[in-house]
This record gives structure tokens, C-alpha cells and sequence, in this order.
């Protein structure tokens, strides 16, 4: 066994972790990303809002597909 077979099982098992701590959580993982985004977007001043906003609509898309179905994170409009 090489040392990127060991990676490789790191990766995988990381993976699964992610996997289902967005099948239980996805609510909060949302949140969280809408937070993480209106803290950057307030720190630029609102100067790359789109661009943010935009990258936080990528980051729940491949969370919320890592187990292959969309359903997990809701990507609709921020709560005000």
C-alpha cells in the first residue's frame, strides 16, 4: 500500500463524514454558508455581493450533492 492509497482511504472516509453530517444538518450547514457569505459581504463593504453570493449558491449545490440527490440544502433567497 503507497502512501496515496492512504490519502485515498482519508479522502473517502472524510467524504462519508461530510456526507452525512449534511444529510442531518443540511438546515444548519445552509445557515451557516448564509452567514459565512453576509460576514465577507459586509467586510468588502457589499463591493463583490454577487460574486459571493454566487460562490455560497456553489458551496450548498456540491454539499447538498454529495450523496447525489438535491435534497438536503435549501438554495432559495437568504432569509431577511
Amino acid at each position: 500500500m503507497g502512501i496515496f492509497d492512504k490519502f485515498k482511504g482519508k479522502a473517502e472516509g472524510l467524504k462519508d463524514k461530510a456526507t452525512d453530517l449534511v444529510d442531518q444538518h443540511g438546515d444548519k450547514v445552509g445557515g451557516g454558508l448564509d452567514k459565512a457569505g453576509d460576514f465577507v459581504d459586509d467586510k468588502t463593504g457589499g463591493k463583490h455581493g454577487d460574486k459571493i453570493d454566487r460562490g455560497v449558491g456553489v458551496a450548498k449545490d456540491r454539499l447538498d450533492g454529495l450523496d447525489g440527490q438535491d435534497d438536503d440544502i435549501a438554495n432559495g433567497p437568504k432569509p431577511a
